[in-house]
């Protein structure tokens, strides 16, 4: 029963990691296809963040207790790579803690308003405090941040379930059999941001003390259910809402809250709304400031990451996307599409196919940790990241 909770609690955090902000831009990039090409371009997706997601254990189990992935690099490509994936780490993760700051703390002060009629909570004002509760829980430590995750993420699904039960009746199957197949391709950018958590692969092989079992099992279960989670959403978002009323949210750069007003029509449900967005995006920060405070640690040499030590390095992880979201608060779609185009390919897709394959047919690294997959499976993942950096390319012409 032990390893069985441990499964859950590992996949619980990666599903917590997975289920963000990207999930508010979904519906709205996989409609301009249609619901059918979307949900197929997610399973893509999906299956290739798995494949990848395991690469990426495999080359972490193959690394010393408290490696990272910049030791990761180090060992298996030499130190310039070390440096340009650093580089690249920094600029993904911290691109999508600026969109959760500016996703979450407005969804913050709306809660906040009420109960504090007395106070004027402006955005400036919901950041800082923002900043300060979850970076309170990120400084607690891994037990308490696993808790937090575990608590949100059960609250997150039956908000989920809420919305799911209360709009279905407005699903139209004439918006649902629209397709454009010529252009269901070009969500895999936002899909890659959408289905990101390897981050966290290497402060999950520490939590769990390198349980090959127990990570393999929590990193399928974790990403399978986020597929059913998204795929669902989708179904729920395109069936139920004017393919205008997407396109207008798509092209005015608002989150799909914003639209399910009209998809609901009655305020207490809008609040269900808004609270799911806030646990989704809360649980994704929860989990990459959990991976970025490991990361910084490794970077700058701190084996022990408690107390002041530990304080220092929230700081370091909270304080810049503050600074920035405070400074553009509708940073939110640029910033993600950003790091899901370019961030995540590159650190979730090249680097695990390329450090994978450099250590089974170059090192001959120990078979026993090896997952699936042969060379041809490792260079189709090469070949699909390139490929969404060429779309992402596009899209920003």
């Amino acid at each position: 029963m032990k390893r069985y909770f441990s499964i859950l609690s590992v996949a619980l955090l990666i599903t917590g990691t997975t289920v963000g902000a990207g999930m508010l831009g979904l519906p709205l990039v996989t409609a301009r296809a249609g619901f059918f090409p979307g949900l197929l371009i997610t399973f893509v997706a999906w299956g290739y963040m798995l494949l990848t997601g395991l690469f990426f254990l495999e080359a972490t189990l193959w690394m010393g207790d408290g490696s990272n992935i910049l030791s990761i690099a180090e060992r298996f490509m030499g130190r310039f790579s070390k440096s340009v994936t650093g580089l690249f780490f920094v600029f993904l993760y911290y691109c999508l803690m600026i969109a959760y700051f500016a996703a979450g703390a407005p969804l913050l002060g709306a809660f906040l308003s009420p109960l504090f009629p007395f106070l004027q909570i402006n955005i400036k004002i919901s950041l800082v405090v923002f900043t300060l509760l979850f970076g309170f829980i990120v400084w607690m430590g891994p037990k308490v941040i696993d808790r937090s995750n575990m608590l949100l993420s059960f609250i997150m699904m039956g908000f989920w379930m809420a919305l799911v039960g209360f709009g279905s009746s407005e699903v139209q199957m004439e918006y649902l059999s629209h397709a454009n197949w010529s252009s269901f391709a070009f969500a895999l950018p936002v899909l890659f941001s959408a289905f990101g958590y390897h981050n966290i692969i290497p402060s999950l092989c520490s939590y769990v003390k390198k349980d090959k079992h127990i990570l393999k099992w929590g990193i399928i279960w974790g990403t399978t259910l986020p597929f059913c989670i998204y795929s669902v959403w989708q179904w729920l978002i395109i069936g139920a809402m004017p393919k205008s009323v997407i396109e207008y949210a798509l092209a005015e750069g608002k989150p799909v809250i914003f639209i399910l007003q009209g998809l609901i029509g009655k305020p207490y449900l809008m609040k269900i709304g808004m609270a799911f967005a806030f646990c989704a995006v809360v649980t994704s920060v929860l989990g990459v400031a959990f991976s970025l405070v490991d990361f910084l640690g490794d970077g700058l040499g701190i084996q022990k990451r408690t107390g002041s030590r530990r304080l220092w390095l929230c700081l370091l992880t909270f304080l810049p996307p503050l600074f920035f979201a405070m400074y553009n608060p509708n940073i939110f779609n640029t910033a993600l599409g950003i790091a899901g185009g370019f961030g995540e390919s590159v650190l979730n897709g090249i680097l695990p196919t390329v450090v994978v394959y450099i250590g089974r047919y170059r090192m001959q690294l120990d078979e026993k940790l090896y997952f699936f997959g042969k060379k041809n499976l490792l260079i189709l993942c090469l070949l699909i990241s390139l490929g969404v950096i060429v779309l992402e390319a596009y899209h920003l012409r």
